[in-house]
C-alpha cells in the first residue's frame, strides 16, 4: 500500500491536537490536563533529542527490553480509560531506538486494567546494519566533513510523517515511532483525518509548523518568554493546543482554560525561530518549508492564528543522526566566598587542574585532552562583555576530558582537597564527588531516501506500506541554507540611515524579544522586533558582523542572518559555537540556551523616533 491519502470519511471540522511533552523528562501534568480539559482529538508526544537517542542505546545494550521511554507507557496507562472514553488517538516517539519493546509494555499495562487498544509501531529509522557500507563509501559529517568513527552507540534517520499517516489509516489508536522528526507526530494525523496529498506542499508545511510550534511543549504558551513578568501561572502552565483547518490554510494556537501561560503572538513567534536556520528552506521528510512569510494574529483570549507557511518539494535525503563515544568527561562545582571570590575561584580552578596534570604525568598518562574553568556568577559565560566588579559570591566550574575514566576519576577526587589547601570559603562538598560520564558526540549525514524502507506493525501484524519518494535533486541543500539569502541579508544590513534623524543607544531588549536553541554544536538565536519601525531599524544595526564580534569568544564561523518579514524577525546561525554541543561540551550552558539573554543586552544605536513605536 503505498503512503496516500487513505479511502476513509474525511474531516471538515478543526482539528485539535494536544501536545504534553516537550522532551524526555517533562511534566507527566501536561497529558492529564489535555485529555481532562483540553477538549482534543489528538494527544502528541515529543520526546526525543539527539543525546536522548544514545542514552536509550546504552540502555538496551544493558537489558533488551530497554532502549524506550517507559514515562510514556506510565502516562497512557493511568489515562486509558479517560483517552478511550474520549476518543482520542494518540502519537509519540517514545519508542526511542526500541519501540517495539515500548509497545509490548503499554499493551501489558493496559492488560492489566483489563483495556486494549490498537497499537501501531513505525520501524526503519534504526540504519546501524548500514554502517560498514556507508562507511566503504567514504561517508563524511555533513557540516565538520570528518570521517566516521570506529563505533556508534545509535544511527538512526529522522523518517518523516507517511508512515504514521498509514499506520492511523489502518485503525491504529496509538501510534509508537522510533526516530522521527518532532513535527512528524502532528503532520501525521492532519493527512490522515483532512486527506491532504503528500504533494499539497503549502498544507504539509502548514502541518509542519503547528507541529513545530507545539513540538515543545509549553515554550509556545509563554514558557521561557522574553517577557516573563507578564506571564501568569508558571505553576500551571498550559500546555499547547494546535486548533488545525482542513484547508491547510492556517491554525490556531490555544491552551486549555484556567491554566497558567500566555498565548499571544510574540510567544509563538519566539518558538518559530526556535533551534531553525534558513527560515525560507526548513528541511523535512515530507516537504520543504518556508516560513519567512507567516503571519501571527490575535484571535481572542489565548488565541493566535498563524498563517502564511508556504511549502516546495521535499528533499530526496534523510538527515541521519549517530552518536558515538569519544573518551570521558567530568564537571563539578564549588562555591568560593568573601572578596575578591572570582579570582580565587580562578586560581583555585587553575591550580586542581595543574595538580592533576601532575600526578597524571607522574603515572604515565597523557594530560587532559580538553580543560574548562567558568567563575559563574563572574559573569564568565559573557566573555569580554562581562561587566561586574567584585563579586563576593561565586560557582566555579570545572570540567575535563580524557580519552580514561581513570584520568577523570582522578579530577573528581582532587576536587574535595582544594578545601584545606587553596582559598578560604570554599563550600559546596554536600553533593559529593562529581560522577565521570561518556563523551557522547554526534555525527550527521544525509542518505537517499530510497535507502530507507519505514515499517509499520499493528497490533503486531505487518501494515503493507510503501513510501512515497520526493525531491528536487540527490544533493540535498545543507541545514546552513542557501548562500543567497544571507548575501541578501548583508547588503540589507549594511543600508546606512538616510534621512539624519536624532538618534539614541539602548540594549536590544528594547527593541525585540529573543529565543536561542541549538542543534549539535550550532547555535541560532531568534530576535523578533517589537515593531514595524524596530524591525527595520534592527535590518539596518544588527548585521552579522555585529553579532559575530559579539560571540566571537564562543563562535568558530561567520555569523549567518536569515529574515522573517512576516512577523518581524531575524534568524543568526552561529556555527560551531557550543563547544561541541550537548554533553560533548565542558561548557555549563552547551545548547546556548542563554545566547539570545545575552544578546539582548547589546547596545544599539536607532532613530529615537522608533521608541515612540514601541507597544
Amino acid at each position: 500500500m503505498a503512503a496516500t491519502s487513505s479511502s476513509s470519511p474525511r474531516r471538515t471540522q478543526p482539528l485539535r491536537i494536544g501536545c504534553a511533552s516537550g522532551f524526555w523528562g517533562d511534566s507527566e501534568a501536561g497529558a492529564s490536563q489535555l485529555v481532562r480539559s483540553g477538549q482534543i482529538d489528538y494527544l502528541v508526544f515529543d520526546y526525543l533529542a539527539e543525546i536522548t537517542m544514545s542514552l536509550l542505546a546504552r540502555a538496551r545494550a544493558k537489558s533488551p527490553d530497554a532502549g524506550y521511554a517507559p514515562d510514556f507507557v506510565k502516562v497512557i496507562s493511568s489515562l486509558a480509560p479517560e483517552i478511550k472514553a474520549q476518543g482520542i488517538r494518540v502519537v509519540a516517539n517514545a519508542g526511542g531506538v526500541n519501540p517495539q519493546a515500548c509497545a509490548q509494555a503499554l499493551a501489558a499495562a493496559l492488560q492489566e486494567q483489563g483495556l486494549s487498544m490498537h497499537i501501531a509501531v513505525v520501524e526503519g529509522d534504526d540504519l546501524a546494519d548500514q554502517v560498514q557500507v556507508l562507511r566503504s563509501e567514504g561517508t563524511r559529517e555533513m557540516f565538520t566533513q570528518e570521517a566516521m568513527p570506529a563505533d556508534f552507540l545509535s544511527v538512526n534517520a529522522y523518517l518523516g510523517a507517511q508512515p504514521i499517516a498509514a499506520a492511523l489509516d489502518a485503525g491504529a489508536q496509538v501510534v509508537i515511532t522510533g526516530r522521527v522528526v518532532d513535527s512528524a507526530v502532528t503532520l501525521g494525523p492532519l493527512v490522515h483525518e483532512f486527506g491532504w496529498a503528500w504533494n499539497d506542499w503549502d498544507k504539509l508545511s502548514t502541518g509542519s509548523l503547528a507541529g513545530h510550534v507545539i513540538e515543545c511543549g509549553t515554550q509556545c504558551t509563554g514558557g521561557i518568554f522574553t517577557d516573563w513578568r507578564r506571564v501568569p501561572g508558571w505553576d500551571n502552565m498550559g500546555f499547547p493546543i494546535a486548533e488545525c483547518d482542513a484547508d491547510g490554510a492556517s491554525f490556531v494556537l490555544t491552551k486549555p482554560a484556567d491554566t497558567g501561560g500566555l498565548v499571544e503572538p510574540a510567544t509563538l513567534a519566539e518558538q518559530i525561530v526556535y533551534e531553525i536556520a534558513d527560515p525560507c528552506h526548513y528541511l523535512l521528510p515530507d516537504v520543504t518549508c518556508d516560513f519567512s512569510q507567516v503571519r501571527l494574529a490575535q484571535e481572542g483570549t489565548d488565541r493566535v492564528r498563524v498563517s502564511g507557511a508556504l511549502g516546495k518539494p521535499a528533499p530526496s535525503t534523510y538527515k541521519v543522526s549517530a552518536t558515538w563515544n569519544d573518551g570521558w568527561r567530568v564537571l563539578g562545582t564549588l562555591m568560593i566566598g568573601g572578596r575578591d571570590a572570582a579570582d580565587k575561584a580562578r586560581r583555585v580552578g587553575e591550580s586542581i587542574l595543574k595538580r592533576c596534570s601532575r600526578l597524571l604525568a607522574e603515572r604515565g598518562v597523557s594530560g587532559f585532552t580538553e580543560t574548562s574553568l567558568e567563575a559563574l556568577g563572574s559573569e564568565a559565560t559573557y566573555g569580554p562583555h562581562a561587566r561586574t566588579g567584585d563579586v563576593r559570591e561565586v560557582v566555579l566550574k570545572i570540567a575535563a576530558k580524557h580519552p580514561q575514566r581513570a584520568a577523570v576519576d582522578l579530577l573528581a577526587r582532587e576536587f574535595a582537597p582544594s578545601a584545606t589547601a587553596m582559598a578560604q570559603g570554599i563550600t559546596g562538598f554536600a553533593a559529593g564527588r562529581p560522577s565521570p560520564s561518556p563523551v557522547v558526540r554526534l555525527f550527521s549525514f544525509l542518505i537517499a531516501q530510497e535507502r530507507v524502507t519505514p515499517r509499520i506493525q499493528l497490533d503486531g501484524t505487518a501494515v503493507p506500506f510503501e513510501a512515497l519518494r520526493w525531491g528536487q535533486s540527490s544533493k540535498a541543500p545543507t541545514p546552513e541554507g542557501a548562500p543567497l539569502a544571507a548575501t541578501e541579508a548583508r547588503a540589507a544590513a549594511s543600508t546606512p540611515a538616510t534621512d539624519h534623524q536624532p538618534t539614541v543607544r539602548v540594549p536590544l531588549l528594547k527593541l525585540a524579544h529573543g529565543r536561542s536553541g541549538d542543534k549539535g554544536d550550532t547555535s541560532n538565536i531568534g530576535i523578533v522586533a517589537r515593531s514595524d519601525a524596530a524591525f527595520r531599524e534592527l535590518q539596518r544595526v544588527l548585521t552579522e558582523d555585529v553579532v559575530g564580534n559579539y560571540f566571537g569568544h564562543v563562535t568558530q564561523e561567520p555569523v549567518r542572518r536569515y529574515e522573517l518579514p512576516g512577523f518581524n524577525a531575524l534568524n543568526f546561525v552561529l556555527q560551531r559555537a557550543l563547544g561541541g554541543g550537548g554533553v560533548a561540551s565542558l561548557r555549563y550552558d552547551p545548547q546556548g540556551k542563554a545566547f539570545a539573554q545575552m544578546l539582548l543586552d547589546l547596545e544599539v544605536e536607532v532613530a529615537a523616533s522608533v521608541l515612540d513605536t514601541l507597544p
